[in-house]
C-alpha cells in the first residue's frame, strides 16, 4: 500500500539516514548488544549528520526541520536495519528530551544548553519514574527545596533511558506542598557533574540490551534556580503537553519494528521447506501472513494520519494514546506470530526475529503503560 505522508525532501533525507545507519551503527551493533550499551560517540556522530536537532530552529543551532515526519524517518530506518536498540538513545534525545528545551527554555538556557544537545556533545535524559512511582506522575516524591538562589534536590529515579550516558537530566521533582498534587511538580535541569549526583548500574533488561537504562540518585544536589525549566509548579502540565509526541514516537517505532520482522518472516516462509514445499504454501502460514499484512497496513494508515495531525498542531493526547497502545500491542502480536512461523529457529539468540520479539515487549510498558493509555482515552470520552 503506497504511503503519501512523506514528500521528496523526506525521502532524500531517508537516503542520508540509511547511509548513516549502515556506516555508523550496523557494523558495531552486535558488539554494543553484547556489552549492553551503545558507544556514547554515536551521539556526536548523529549530531554531525544532522539527526539530533531536527526540531530545533536554525537560529538556535538546530537543523531547522520543524516537521516531525523527519524524526519518523530516522526511527523507521533504524528499525528497518534491525538496530532499533542502538537508535533508542538517539530517539530519546532528539524526540523526547530536546523539545523540552526548545519549548520551555529561556533564551539564556537555549544559549547554554542547545548547542551541545544539537551537536551530541551533551546527551540528554528525562527522569520521571521512581522506584515506587511508575505511570502515576502526581505521586513523585523526589523533592527540590528552594534555598535562596538554589534548589537542593534529594531523591532517586529508576528506569531512566540514557541514564548512563546523560550529561543533562530534566528532573521531574516536587517543589510544592499544596493539596493539588499536579500543581506541586517542576522540571529542573541537573548537570551530571554536580556534587551529590550519582548513577546506579546499567540495568540488566530482558531485551533492548544496547539501550542504556539506569538508576539515578540525587543526594542533596545543589543547582542554581536558573536551572528551572518552564514555570515552577507547572511541571506536570509541561509533561502532559509533551507526552503526545513521545507516545507518537513509540507508535512509529513499534510499527516499523513489527513491519521489519514481518518482512523477514515473509522471506523465511518462501525459503524454508517442510514436507517437500515452502512453509508459506500451507494455509495456516498464508492466513497468518495475510492477517499481519492487513493489520500493519491499517495501523500504518492511522499512524500516518497522526503524523500529519501532529505536524499541523492538531494531535490530541488521547489520539496519541490510541496510537501508542494499539501499535505496541500490534507489535507483540506480530512478533509472536513471526517467532512461531520460524519455529525453533525463531527462539534462537542469533535469529533477528527472536531478538525483535524480546525487544518489542517493553513498548507496552514505557511511555506510560497501555493500561494508562486506555484510562486516558476513557476519561476523555466520558469527561471524568
Amino acid at each position: 500500500m503506497r504511503r503519501t505522508v512523506f514528500d521528496d525532501d523526506h525521502e532524500l533525507f531517508r537516503k542520508s539516514v540509511r547511509a548513516f545507519v549502515a556506516r555508523e551503527i550496523t557494523p558495531h551493533f552486535e558488539e554494543w548488544e553484547r556489552s549492553g550499551i551503545t558507544d556514547k560517540a554515536l551521539f556526536r556522530k548523529a549530531g554531525e549528520a544532522g539527526i539530533l536537532a531536527l526540531g530545533v530552529p536554525g537560529e538556535l543551532g538546530g537543523a531547522g526541520r520543524l516537521d516531525f515526519r523527519f524524526n519518523a524517518v530516522v526511527m523507521e530506518e533504524v528499525c528497518r536495519a534491525g538496530v532499533m536498540n542502538a537508535g533508542l538513545g538517539i530517539s530519546t534525545h532528539a524526540d523526547v528530551v530536546v523539545p523540552y528545551y526548545v519549548r520551555y527554555g529561556t533564551r539564556a538556557q537555549h544559549e547554554r544548553w542547545l548547542p551541545g544537545l544539537c551537536s551530541g556533545e551533551l546527551v540528554g535524559a528525562v527522569a520521571m519514574t521512581e522506584p515506587d512511582t511508575g505511570s502515576d506522575l502526581a505521586a513523585i516524591s523526589t523533592r527540590a527545596v528552594r534555598d535562596g538562589d538554589s534548589y537542593v534536590i534529594r531523591g532517586s529515579k529508576l528506569f531512566i533511558s540514557n541514564g548512563i550516558h546523560c550529561d543533562l537530566v530534566i528532573l521531574v521533582c516536587r517543589t510544592g506542598t499544596g493539596e493539588v498534587a499536579q500543581r506541586n511538580l517542576s522540571l529542573i535541569v541537573v548537570e551530571s557533574g554536580r556534587a551529590g549526583f550519582s548513577r546506579g548500574r546499567n540495568l540488566d533488561k530482558v531485551g533492548q540490551h544496547a539501550a542504556d537504562t539506569a538508576e539515578l540518585f540525587f543526594d542533596d544536589v545543589v543547582v542554581p534556580a536558573e536551572n528551572l525549566l518552564g514555570e515552577e509548579g507547572r511541571g506536570f502540565y509541561h509533561l502532559v503537553a509533551m507526552l503526545p509526541q513521545e507516545r507518537l514516537a513509540i507508535a512509529v517505532m513499534a510499527l516499523a519494528h513489527a513491519r521489519a520482522a514481518f518482512e523477514q518472516t515473509l522471506a523465511y516462509c518462501k525459503e524454508r521447506h517442510a514436507f517437500g514445499r515452502p512453509i508459506g504454501s500451507f494455509q495456516n502460514s498464508r492466513f497468518q501472513l495475510a492477517t499481519m499484512r492487513t493489520e500493519l497496513d491499517v495501523a500504518q494508515a492511522f499512524v500516518d494520519a497522526q503524523l500529519l495531525a501532529h505536524v499541523a498542531g492538531e494531535l490530541s493526547a488521547e489520539e496519541a494514546a490510541q496510537a501508542k497502545w494499539w501499535c505496541a500491542e500490534l507489535n507483540s502480536r506480530v512478533l509472536t506470530t513471526c517467532v512461531q512461523l520460524h519455529g525453533a529457529y525463531g527462539y534462537m539468540e542469533e535469529c533477528a526475529v527472536g531478538r525483535a520479539w524480546r525487544d518489542g515487549r517493553a513498548m507496552s510498558i514505557y511511555g506510560g503503560t497501555n493500561e494508562i493509555m486506555k484510562e486516558i482515552i476513557g476519561r476523555r470520552m466520558l469527561g471524568v
